[in-house]
C-alpha cells in the first residue's frame, strides 16, 4: 500500500462497531485490506504498536464475535475475489478458491452457472465465507451434507506475528493430541491439543479437537483466535437433478416429533434410499406469529397463510437423481405422516422449482418475523432484545428437551417461538420479552437449560459459535480446565494475544 492502510476510527465507521448480535464495541482504528499482503502489513503494524485486532467480514454473526473491544478493526469486505471452478481430472471433484470476504450469495451465483452448489447452506447468504469458516456455519441442509468443515479443502491464514500458514486437508495430522505445523516462512509451531472430548452432537462450541485429527479442522470454528483466514478452497457438489419438499401441518407437538423420528428412520421407515436433506420445525407460536405478520406487514404478504386449526409444522426437503426416486421418497414420507396422525390435505407439497419457492420463503420467514417483532418493541424499550438458544442434544433427548423448554416457559409466563433444525435435535427457542424483567428472567432460565443440556451430552452452541456473548456457557461445557487448555493452544499461534480478544474466553 502506498498510503497508510490504518486510519483512525471516525463517525463514518460507526456501523463497524457492532454485528447482528446488536451489541456495540469500541476501537481506535480500522483498515480494509484487499490482499493477503495488505493483511500482513496491517498485522505487523498493529503488532508493533501492541494493539489488538478484531477481524470482521460481513458482520452477520449473532454471538458478538466481530464486535471490537478496543484496538484495531481489520475488515475483510474488500477481499472478495472468487476464482474459477476447477475440476480434478482423476476424481472429477470440483473446487473453487475464494478470498475470505467473498459473500456466500456471490459464491452461490458463481458456481450455479457451472451446475454446482456449496452444500452446507448457511441460512444467512449475506455472510462471508470467512465468517462461515470462523464458526463452522451450517444451515437446514447440513442435516444431510454436514457443516462448513466438511466442505473445506484448504485454507490460507495470517498469524498474529504476520507469518503465513497454508494448510490443506490430508497433509498434516496430529499424533494423538500432539501437533506440529510449520509456517510458510519456516516458523515451527508445536504443542498439545486440548484433552477434552467433544459431544457427539451438532457442535460449534470451542476448538474442534480429536485424537490423530486432520489439523485443517482446528482452524474451522476457531472464531479468528488462532489466525486470520484470508483464503479458502471449497469443495463443491453437482446440483441435484430433482429438488422437492413439503411442509406438513400436524395436530400436536407429539405427532410432529413422531413424524420427525420416522423421517430419520426411527420407528416407521421413511425416505428409503433418499433420506431428507433438511428437517425443520415450527411450533404453534411460530405459525401464529407468521400468520399475524402476514396480515399486518407488507414484507410477509407473499408467504402462504398457515392453517389456523393446526399446531406445529415440519418442513422436509429431498434431493434426488431422477424424478422416479423423488416421487418414491415423497410417497414414503406421506405414509410416515399418516402414521403420525397427519394428513396430506394439511400438507403443502413442492415438486417443481416454482412450487418450492413459497415453501422455502415460509421456512426463512420465521426468524425474520421474530426480528421484526423485537424491532417494534425496541421502539418503546430501546434496550430490549430477544434471547435465542442455539443448543443441541443427543437423539434420545429430543422429547425431554422440548418438555424442558415448555415447562420453564409456561411457569415463567414468557412469550416465545420455537423453530429450527429439529433433524439434528437443534431447536432455537426465541424468547420474546415484553420488558427488561422478562429478559433477565429468561437469561436465568437459559443458563439452567444449558446446565441440563451439558449433562445430557449436548452442546451449548450448535451453529452460531461462542463469540463474546456465550463465554460463560463454554466454561460450563468444558470446565475451567478445558478453557485453560484452549487458551494455552491459542498462545502457541498468537503468543501476544492480539487476535480477536474476548472471543471464546472473555477478557
Amino acid at each position: 500500500m502506498c498510503a497508510d492502510p490504518i486510519v483512525p476510527l471516525g463517525s463514518e465507521h460507526e456501523d463497524y462497531l457492532h454485528d447482528e448480535s446488536r451489541s456495540t464495541g469500541f476501537a481506535d482504528s480500522i483498515s480494509f485490506p484487499a490482499t493477503e499482503e495488505e493483511v500482513i502489513e496491517v498485522v505487523r503494524a498493529t503488532r508493533a504498536r501492541k494493539e489488538s485486532i478484531t477481524v470482521q467480514g460481513a458482520r452477520t454473526g449473532i454471538a458478538g464475535g466481530a464486535v471490537p473491544r478496543g484496538g484495531h478493526i481489520l475488515n475483510l469486505q474488500r477481499m472478495n475475489t472468487i476464482g474459477a471452478v476447477r475440476r480434478d481430472c482423476e476424481t472429477g471433484a470440483a473446487t473453487i478458491i475464494v478470498q475470505a470476504g467473498a459473500l456466500l450469495q456471490d459464491i452461490y451465483r458463481a458456481v450455479e452457472s457451472e451446475g454446482l452448489f456449496f452444500p452446507p447452506d448457511p441460512t444467512e447468504t449475506s455472510a462471508s465465507i470467512g465468517g462461515a469458516v470462523a464458526c463452522n456455519a451450517s444451515g437446514a441442509m447440513s442435516h444431510h451434507y454436514g457443516p462448513t468443515r466438511r466442505w473445506i479443502r484448504s485454507l490460507r491464514l495470517v498469524l498474529g506475528d504476520g507469518s503465513r500458514l497454508s494448510i490443506a486437508r490430508g497433509q498434516h495430522r496430529a499424533q494423538g493430541r500432539a501437533f506440529t505445523l510449520t509456517t510458510d516462512s519456516g516458523r515451527i509451531i508445536s504443542g498439545q491439543l486440548p484433552g477434552y472430548t467433544q459431544p457427539g452432537v451438532k457442535n460449534a462450541a470451542g476448538y474442534y479437537v480429536a485424537d490423530d485429527m486432520d489439523l485443517l479442522d482446528l482452524f474451522i470454528g476457531m472464531e479468528g483466535t488462532l489466525g486470520i483466514v484470508t483464503e479458502a478452497e471449497l469443495l463443491l457438489m453437482p446440483r441435484p437433478a430433482e429438488v422437492l419438499g413439503l411442509i406438513a401441518f400436524l395436530p400436536s407437538e407429539e405427532a410432529a416429533l413422531q413424524f420427525v423420528r420416522a423421517l430419520r428412520g426411527e420407528g416407521v421407515e421413511a425416505g428409503g434410499a433418499l433420506r431428507p436433506v433438511a428437517i425443520e420445525y415450527f411450533d404453534h407460536d411460530a405459525l401464529e406469529l407468521l400468520g399475524r405478520m402476514k396480515a399486518e406487514e407488507q414484507a410477509f404478504a407473499d408467504i402462504p397463510t398457515p392453517p389456523a386449526h393446526l399446531h406445529p409444522a415440519v418442513y422436509v426437503e429431498f434431493h434426488g437423481d431422477d424424478e422416479a426416486m423423488a416421487e418414491e421418497a415423497m410417497l414414503q414420507v406421506l405414509d410416515a405422516l399418516s402414521a403420525a396422525g397427519g394428513s396430506d390435505e394439511d400438507t403443502w407439497v413442492g415438486m417443481t422449482p416454482r412450487e418450492m419457492e413459497p415453501l422455502k420463503a415460509f421456512r426463512h420467514a420465521a426468524p425474520e418475523a421474530v426480528n421484526l417483532l423485537i424491532a417494534q418493541r425496541k421502539r418503546e424499550l430501546p434496550d430490549l432484545t430477544k434471547l435465542g438458544t442455539d443448543m443441541s442434544v443427543p437423539d434420545a433427548r429430543l422429547e425431554a428437551a422440548m418438555a424442558m423448554y415448555r415447562e420453564a416457559l409456561g411457569e415463567a409466563g414468557l412469550e416465545s417461538v420455537i423453530f429450527g433444525h429439529i433433524g439434528d435435535n437443534h431447536l432455537h427457542v426465541n424468547v420474546l420479552p415484553r420488558s427488561l424483567d422478562d429478559y433477565e428472567r429468561a437469561r436465568g432460565i437459559y443458563h439452567r437449560w444449558a446446565e441440563q443440556v451439558v449433562k445430557w451430552g449436548g452442546s451449548v452452541s450448535a451453529e452460531h459459535g461462542i463469540g463474546k456473548l456465550k463465554v460463560g456457557l463454554l466454561r460450563l461445557m468444558y470446565g475451567e480446565a478445558g478453557v485453560a487448555q484452549m487458551r494455552e493452544l491459542k498462545a502457541r499461534f498468537d503468543p501476544d494475544g492480539l487476535l480477536n480478544p474476548g472471543n471464546l474466553f472473555g477478557s
